[in-house]
Formats: structure tokens, sequence, C-alpha cells
């Protein structure tokens, strides 16, 4: 896709801090970091959101997540890592391109978590079900 700034970073069009590069995947520091040393990481091959991704792309992509989030917590000495991979636009995802970001955390880096609701009468039992019916 020419007009995906992934695409473009991973064709050399656009420059990047890159941490990790193998011939289908890549991972580099974002330009915007929640904390510095935070990390993008991303499949070569152009897939718009965890539902347009095969899942053996998809398997091979975590394994790589999970060895560059390790190296992030070491090489920045952080006290813990956030992951978070947003599907949409509703849900924040800003490039159609699947990526992952591994978020360096620290005790006192002041970032807090999104609010939380709660259920109310029957209702977890009804999303519950709601969601199961797509499962079976």
């Amino acid at each position: 896709m020419t007009d995906c700034i992934f695409c473009k970073i991973v064709d050399s069009k656009i420059p990047s801090s890159k941490v990790y590069e193998d011939k289908d995947f890549l991972a580099f520091l974002d330009i915007m970091p929640v904390n510095k040393g935070h990390v993008l990481v991303i499949p070569k091959k152009h897939y718009v959101n965890l539902f347009d991704i095969p899942e053996e792309v998809l398997a091979d992509l975590i394994k790589i997540v999970k060895k560059v989030a390790g190296a992030v917590k070491s090489g920045v000495n952080a006290d813990g890592i956030n992951l978070m991979q947003s599907n949409g636009v509703p849900a924040g995802q800003e490039v159609m391109h699947i990526h992952f970001h591994i978020m360096p955390r620290f005790k006192e880096d002041e970032l807090k978590h999104w609010p939380r609701k709660k259920y109310v009468d029957s209702e977890m039992d009804e999303y519950k079900d709601l969601i199961k019916k797509f499962l079976e």
C-alpha cells in the first residue's frame, strides 16, 4: 500500500530507528512514545488489523513481540511492559497496518489505565451469551 506510513518505513522511503528486523518483521521506536523506549512491531507485509492477518503470520508476529518486549524491558530497565494492539478507528487505531505497541512502564511514570465500567443485574450473562454464540 503506497499511502501506508508503515509500508513506507518497510520500503525505506521514510527513516526509522530500527531495533529489530528480519525478512518478515520490523520493530522500530515510536516517534511519539508513551515512555522512551516505546517500540512498534509490524509485519513487513501489509495487513490492516487482527481480523485481516493470517493466523500463521500472527503466531510468528507475537513471537517477535515477546522477544522485542524482553529487550525493551531490559534495555531501558523498565519495571513493566504494556502491550497494545488496536483494531479500527474507534479502538484508537491510527495507522491501518497491524502493529503492536511495546510500552516500557516505570513505577513513577504517572500513566493511568483507561476507566472501567460495571455490569448491572443480568448484563454479564447477556454479554456472555452474545459472545459465546459466535464461538460455537
